[in-house]
């Protein structure tokens, strides 16, 4: 890894990639178990909450926006409620330009998930493996040459599921090569003719025995993987070996060894969407295809320590790489959006989420008593803080004495702190409507009718506590004395 790449990871921002792959509706029903059906020897889920995402290739493309680049995302989809659920999804989705396809008649394919607390406890795919129609696939072979003249890069995300064809991949994988884009091929199928001529392809273990036709690869994986390469003249292998990590395999034979970087795997669903993703932008933002095989593995170690399909941001990857922790990687400073996202993934490991708020000038020791109470009554504490904006309008233009990220910060190195999330309105009531809080904390010179979204979490089913206060402490009070 060269010694700049850090300070390269918002070069990833101006990457454009074209993504073109199997799309599919992730669903998750989340809830407890507490019983075992009298009907039959099954566990019975008692459902809390379902939540829905874009799967298979519209997850490399969510990852993919997520590190700030754009994407052209070609797929195929059904006239079915799950198909126009996808449109919807698509079509909310900054930074994604979609050419969704839709078939009459297609089953568009749908995976849900069952869980208990954070184990998985069934899943259940709806789908019907179909190759597209021949007008839908001269179709996408007549975008790709325009599409792809836009981007720095493309990827083919292929899940299996009967877009990605022989003709496509070959559609692709030589538009690419006319163009001299490099082309970035997560694969499924068995046969890797399918991909011949890729720049490189990221096979995990399995699908690198399956295409060698080899049952237990052993040690021999190294093998196997320049054999296909030669006989596929695939320019370059990214090999996901697990808990062992990863392993670049060059052209030439070479071989660079990449060591796992999760200290805590929850989840391995979508890490090769993930690795997939990151691998691609970093080559269209022009970083050495060795550093981008770097990113990559951290971003792997990243997301598998979250649960769901989950995304990587470039906050994320700069702290992974200043600190070389993947505990760490998760900043604790996040937008709304990412909040709630995060938020969402604490929920799917069955944490219990707490919110507390304030202007937070001045750290002092009833602050911190606040914040170690608040934690203690919940798994997770976001904290939502003014913006000086916002502190101005409520304590007038002499504050706050810290500008909003200096307080930011000071919150986010406290342990009892989970995330910090700013907000610019008065009060938090759209945070807290956001993020739906399982307790809100506050301190006890409230009563509950006068602490904002008590009434949102209490009608929802959460908690309002109010808590001790530490006497003697306040930040107007610290001023005063100052002065």
């Amino acid at each position: 890894m060269t010694p700049d790449l850090p300070g390269r990871i918002d070069d990833l921002a101006q990457g454009r990639v074209l993504c073109v792959g199997d799309v599919m509706l992730d669903a998750f029903v989340q809830g407890s178990v507490k019983r075992i059906s009298p009907e039959a020897p099954v566990p019975v889920l008692q459902v809390e909450r379902e939540t829905q995402m874009l799967g298979g290739a519209g997850n490399v493309a969510r990852n993919i926006t997520a590190l700030g680049a754009q994407t052209v995302f070609f797929s195929v989809a059904g006239d079915d409620e799950a198909g126009k659920k996808l449109v919807a999804m698509l079509g909310q989705e900054e930074g994604i330009e979609a050419q969704l396809c839709i078939e009459k008649g297609r089953v568009t394919t749908r995976k849900t998930r069952y869980i208990a607390g954070f184990q998985h406890v069934m899943r259940a795919d709806c789908e019907v493996l179909r190759a597209p129609s021949v007008a839908t696939l001269d179709k996408l072979l007549k975008w790709f040459p325009e599409s792809l003249a836009t981007c720095q890069a493309a990827v083919l995300s292929d899940y299996a599921k009967g877009v990605v064809s022989r003709e496509l991949a070959q559609g692709l994988i030589q538009e690419s090569k006319r163009q001299g884009k490099p082309i970035v091929v997560d694969p499924k199928s068995r046969d890797f003719s399918f991909y011949a001529g890729a720049y490189i392809m990221t096979p995990n273990l399995r699908e690198l025995a399956l295409a060698s036709g080899v049952e237990d690869i052993g040690g021999n994986w190294l093998e196997a993987a320049k054999a296909l390469m030669k006989k596929h003249h695939i320019g370059h292998m990214l090999v996901t070996r697990g808990a062992e990590g990863a392993t670049l395999v060059r052209e030439n034979g070479a071989s660079l060894d990449l060591p796992a970087r999760a200290r805590e795997v929850f989840d391995v669903s979508g890490a090769g969407d993930t690795v997939a993703a990151v691998l691609a932008v970093s080559l269209a933002a022009g970083i050495p295809l060795e550093d981008a095989c770097h990113l990559a593995n951290e971003a792997a170690g990243i997301v598998v320590g979250k649960v769901g399909t989950a995304v990587v941001r470039r906050t994320d990857l700069k702290t992974a790489l200043h600190t070389g922790d993947m505990l760490s990687g998760e900043a604790k400073i996040l937008s709304q959006k990412e909040a709630a996202e995060r938020v969402a993934q604490w929920r799917r490991q069955g944490k219990k989420i707490g919110f507390t708020n304030g202007c937070f000038d001045l750290l002092h020791p009833g602050h911190v008593s606040l914040l170690r109470q608040a934690k203690s009554l919940c798994d997770r504490l976001v904290v939502g803080l003014n913006t000086d904006a916002s502190v101005k309008r409520l304590k007038g233009e002499s504050r706050p004495v810290q500008q909003e990220m200096a307080r930011a910060l000071v919150l986010a190195s406290l342990e009892a702190v989970d995330a910090v999330v700013l907000f610019r309105e008065d009060t938090p009531l759209e945070l807290i409507q956001l993020l739906e809080p399982d307790v809100l904390v506050k301190g006890a010179d409230y009563r509950v009718d006068q602490v904002v979204g008590a009434d949102f979490v209490q009608r929802r089913g959460g908690k309002v506590e109010l808590v001790p206060l530490t006497e003697g402490q306040s930040t107007t009070g610290m001023i005063a004395r100052i002065a």
